[in-house]
């Protein structure tokens, strides 16, 4: 597709050659001479070198519309998987309003340069060495008077490139951070109004974007010197050719023909130059958001994803963490960790804020990889296997459940995109949520909002649990599952996840003693060891810190 653009590029200066050449000839000859028989042939032959001209233009830009989407459409799909496979401490580091910017408005900047810059520049570098081949050929003089100018238009654009990338960087980093309070405030207006801290939001937004302003008016500045320059240069090159060129005709060594001729090539010289110089702002533009663009192409992807053994279809379920370390940057999270949950067991994890509950779980899913010891299922190393192997095998509910702005189906068929519909209702009644899903407006159809913002804490959670029943593993994760639910939908709940874990591995994150006090085994984790172990009436006879914690209130 660039060399079809090519192609049609160099087609269509070739046919704008032909006005100049056929004006030459009626000024020199066929006027003085009253040639009627050819004047009306060759006033058609320059009507046909510009419908040529134009046709050419149009398929060139066809051409360039679909090679220029087909680029920025893999660019797009890239950058997407890209961000898929990054691993989840990445994120850990960056906010997703300057994420978005980046996929959005980045590649997008880097689209102009596509559209323009690859369609206009074509035709302005094939112009230009056209043109210019053909004024040197016919009078090597104008050509060397018209070119004259040509040192001083480069080196004022190396002049204006030469420090751009920074000038150029500032507004992309400004609007990123701008859209990342943006997003920020959105996702978190409610906290906003209920502090009233509309005003002091509004100033901060207002700082961010006076930034933006700033860097924005430091470009202009520039270019307001940089293109007005060049114009005057460029215009130098026509005078320079009206003085030599005049005196030619006075002196009778080029005809009044010739004198027009190369006017007119001269106009066609220099204004393919004039669009190379906003191509060059435009690529300057282009190459910041690109640096942007590529600065996530580049990262490291997460590892292990399809490296690595496969578990079974269907696994035992028994987990064990021996002598696990790990920490998050400088700060240890958990030390020297050893639990372990049988096939079929359910396991409790208890302790303060900050023990290390939600790191099991997380190391468990090999979203983070541990410093040392060894986690296993069913006895295998979890280095040793492949992390889509591992997440297959486990379901997670969480307790501030995610749910996508789409419709319930869509939100529970995430864990099962092959799933019936007598399978989904099934999974809504053992979650007991079938009663409140009739009763939305449009059923399994009903849109959710954005993060389930149209449903009750409690439907969303129960919606959650379903979408882990629909996935049926072998190992769950439950992290306190039932938070967000009245006392009657607790019971009702705790029933259905009765049933879910039977034949099942369980690791239960607990804050309630009625989720945990049937465990086969309680751990309670404090500073990220484990302090205490045992079932229910054993760590309360221990009079220790699980029986403390329980007095609290706190489990």
């Amino acid at each position: 597709m660039f060399a079809a653009q090519l192609i049609c590029a160099v087609a269509s200066v070739s046919c704008v050659l032909v006005f100049p050449a056929v004006l030459q000839r009626i000024i020199d000859e066929v006027i003085p001479g009253k040639q009627y028989d050819i004047f009306f042939p060759l006033v058609l032959l320059t009507l046909l070198g510009f419908f040529l001209k134009d046709g050419l233009n149009a398929a060139r830009i066809v051409i360039n519309n679909h090679f220029e989407q087909k680029v920025i459409y893999d660019i797009r799909s890239d950058l997407y998987k890209k961000i898929q496979n990054l691993p989840v401490k990445w994120f850990d580091t960056r906010r997703t309003g300057d994420v978005m910017t980046r996929v959005t408005e980045d590649v997008t900047a880097m689209e102009r340069v596509l559209i323009d810059g690859v369609e206009q520049g074509l035709m302005a570098i094939a112009q230009v060495l056209i043109v210019g081949f053909v004024i040197y050929n016919k009078n090597w003089v104008v050509g060397l008077w018209a070119t004259l100018p040509i040192p001083l238009l480069m080196f004022g654009a190396w002049v204006y490139t030469r420090n751009a990338r920074d000038r150029y960087k500032g507004p992309r980093e400004a609007s990123s951070n701008m859209n990342a309070l943006l997003h920020d405030n959105i996702a978190g207006i409610r906290q906003i109004k209920s502090f009233t801290a509309q005003v002091t939001e509004h100033t901060r937004f207002n700082e961010h974007s006076n930034t933006l302003r700033k860097a924005n008016l430091r470009l202009m500045a520039w270019w307001a010197g940089y293109s007005p320059g060049m114009s005057f240069l460029a215009m130098l090159g026509f005078v320079l050719v009206l003085w030599q060129g005049g005196q030619a005709v006075m002196a009778e060594k080029m005809s009044g023909g010739e004198f027009f001729a190369a006017f007119f090539l001269l106009s066609l010289f220099y204004d393919p130059i004039s669009k190379l110089h906003q191509i060059n702002q435009m690529a300057l533009s282009s190459r910041a958001a690109a640096d942007r663009v590529f600065e996530i192409l580049d990262a490291e992807e997460e590892q292990g994803m399809s490296v690595g053994a496969d578990l079974p279809e269907r696994v035992q379920g028994a987990v064990a963490f021996d002598d696990v370390s790990f920490s998050y940057g400088d700060r240890a999270t958990i030390s020297g960790l050893s639990l372990e949950a049988q096939a079929g067991q359910t396991i409790a994890l208890v302790g303060p804020t900050g023990a290390g509950k939600s790191t099991v779980v997380n190391l468990l899913n090999r979203f983070y990889e541990i410093d040392s010891g060894q986690i296993s299922i069913d006895g295998v190393s979890l280095t040793e296997l492949n992390k889509t192997s591992i997440r297959e095998q486990i379901g997670y509910v969480s307790q501030d459940n995610f749910l996508f702005n789409g419709s319930v189906r869509d939100n529970l068929i995430i864990a099962d995109r092959e799933a019936s519909e007598e399978q989904i209702w099934e999974a809504l009644e053992a979650a007991q949520a079938t009663h409140f899903v009739n009763a939305l407006p449009d059923g399994l159809d009903t849109n959710v909002g954005e993060r389930g913002v149209k449903l009750s804490g409690g439907e969303k959670q129960r919606l959650a649990i379903a979408r882990a029943i629909l996935k049926n593993p072998p190992i769950l994760v439950l992290d306190e599952a039932t938070a967000s639910v009245d006392n009657e939908t607790e019971e009702l709940i705790q029933k259905a996840l009765n049933e879910l874990l039977k034949g099942r591995t369980a690791i239960v994150i607990a804050h309630r003693l009625t989720t945990i006090q049937n465990a086969d085994c309680i751990y309670v984790l404090e500073s990220g060891q484990v302090r205490e172990q045992g079932t229910h009436d054993m760590l309360l006879s221990k009079n220790g810190l699980y029986a403390e914690l329980a007095k609290r209130g706190e489990h």
